[in-house]
């Protein structure tokens, strides 16, 4: 959980009332948009209760020390997005965004771990812990993503090496840790694959690296969490407590475990 807030940088607790990601944040410092009681706020500064705090234009409340005690419990969910949802919270053009689908939190806000583009679909994790969020995120903690992959195209013995040994693009080393057949015959063919940020549409460009097209992508697994099968597209289901803490940790010790499906989409609220 955050420390009280006289404990902590700026960024870091801003970060934590789900304002955006810390690096977000520091950029946002750095760019003098975040002021503290009328002043341009710098990185290093602390959050002190009862300061007025202003974000890029809008204000943020900073909640006093002694009424942080009935703070909420930090809660996980895992939602099942489909193909054409985007991963932003509203949409110039009206698409549906993957906010939409999510239960209700009052004076909290649901804060993506990381995204998936709108091609894509599967395994999608949400917390009203900003922290924690920004934890699951860092790359020092080497979090696997998991993907299934229908694979249009020839892939040879030399193809995958190729993706397994690296591949350079755009400056960029990127390669697939894990790679294994799964089923189908041919030219057309599904892959499990295993990454270890999934950025830069990593997984479409690997496979478009080595002269193959990706007809189908699905995110099954993040970290020790599995996409649960009774989860239909567009729901979710929330993590027990023992569940987000193997998460956090990510141990190679610890057993992947698939959420039980608990609610239907039928029952959610819908997030404001």
């Amino acid at each position: 959980m955050p420390k009280k807030p006289d404990n902590e940088r700026l960024q870091k607790h801003l970060a934590g009332l789900g304002v955006g990601s810390r690096r977000k944040i520091e950029n946002l410092i750095r760019e003098g948009k975040v002021t503290v009681n009328g002043k341009v706020a710098a990185l290093g500064d602390k959050a002190i209760p009862g300061s007025r705090i202003n974000v890029d234009g809008r204000p943020v409340k900073i909640t006093p020390e002694n009424e942080r005690s009935s703070k909420p419990r930090q809660r996980v969910i895992l939602y099942n997005k489909p193909e054409g949802e985007i991963c932003t919270r509203s949409d110039p053009k009206g698409r549906p965004t993957v906010f939409k689908n999510l239960p209700h939190l009052k004076g909290e806000r649901w804060v993506a771990v990381g995204r998936l583009d709108i091609n894509t679909r599967g395994l999608l994790l949400f917390t009203n812990d900003g922290n924690l969020a920004n934890h699951l995120m860092h790359p020092s903690l080497g979090i696997e993503r998991e993907y299934l992959c229908r694979v249009f195209g020839e892939v040879t013995k030399q193809s995958i090496e190729r993706l397994t040994a690296g591949i350079e693009i755009d400056d960029r080393k990127l390669k697939f840790y894990k790679i294994r057949r799964q089923s189908g015959e041919g030219k057309n063919t599904w892959f499990s694959v295993t990454v270890m940020e999934g950025r830069y549409r990593e997984v479409r460009r690997l496979w478009e690296a080595v002269g193959c097209q990706l007809s189908r992508l699905n995110r099954v697994g993040y970290g020790k969490i599995l996409l649960p099968r009774g989860v239909k597209l567009g729901g979710w289901v929330e993590l027990e407590t023992d569940q987000i803490e193997k998460l956090a940790r990510n141990r190679e010790t610890d057993k992947p475990v698939a959420p039980k499906p608990v609610r239907r989409r039928s029952q959610q609220r819908r997030s404001r």
